[in-house]
């Protein structure tokens, strides 16, 4: 009897981390696109006009560094743009 409920636990987990994995396979399949004015310090992605690559940005909510997003998420975030801010 032990066996037998040892075996279906492990048979319920690998099933369970099977469909955990797939949402997270799913989620890195989604479009992304560019989110301006939203990033915290030296988080963003990439390039901006004052500096060449990711981690650089000097200011929370700097509006010129983005971070990618899935696609219409960036306009739920308050202060979040498609476009570069001033």
């Amino acid at each position: 009897m032990k066996t037998q409920t040892l075996l279906q636990s492990a048979l319920a987990t690998a099933i369970a981390l099977g469909a955990g994995f797939g949402s997270i396979a799913h989620a890195a399949d989604a479009p992304a696109e560019k989110c301006y004015g939203v990033v915290k310090a030296g988080k963003n992605d990439c390039q901006t006009n004052t500096h060449a690559c990711a981690g650089q940005a000097k200011t929370d909510s700097q509006g010129d560094s983005w971070v990618y997003l899935p696609k219409g998420a960036c306009e739920k975030i308050t202060g979040g743009s498609l476009t570069k801010k001033a």
